[in-house]
């Protein structure tokens, strides 16, 4: 069973940086594509960023130019850079990574941005 283990959500100001980590129980070679989701209350989960086995990169509109998605094959980890964060950024974000039609989620890891 593949686990995936988030880490490095906090509480940051307005303006200020988070690095998440997707750390995964296996090689992340086997997987398809990986990303991360978030939901904030009271609403649905989005995509936030994804990046696919051949490094192909897709971010919603909301986070582009802030957010980047990266990973590290030997260290069986995905990331996500978050920079000028803002309030509305405040949710709780969680990893996934698919394979054969299979999707694999994290736990989730909170990220609260204050104005």
């Amino acid at each position: 069973q593949v686990q995936l283990v988030e880490s490095g959500g906090g509480l940051v100001q307005a303006g200020g940086s988070l690095r998440l980590s997707c750390a995964a129980s296996e090689s992340i070679f086997t997987f398809n594509a990986m990303g991360w989701h978030r939901q904030a209350p009271g609403q649905q989960r989005e995509l936030v960023a994804a990046i696919t086995s051949g490094g192909s990169r897709n971010y919603a509109d909301s986070v582009k130019g802030r957010f980047t998605i990266f990973r590290d094959n030997a260290k069986k980890t995905m990331y996500l850079q978050m920079n000028s964060l803002r309030p509305e950024d405040t949710a709780v974000y969680y990893c996934n990574a698919d394979r054969r039609g299979t999707r694999y989620w994290g736990q989730g890891t909170q990220v609260t941005v204050s104005s």
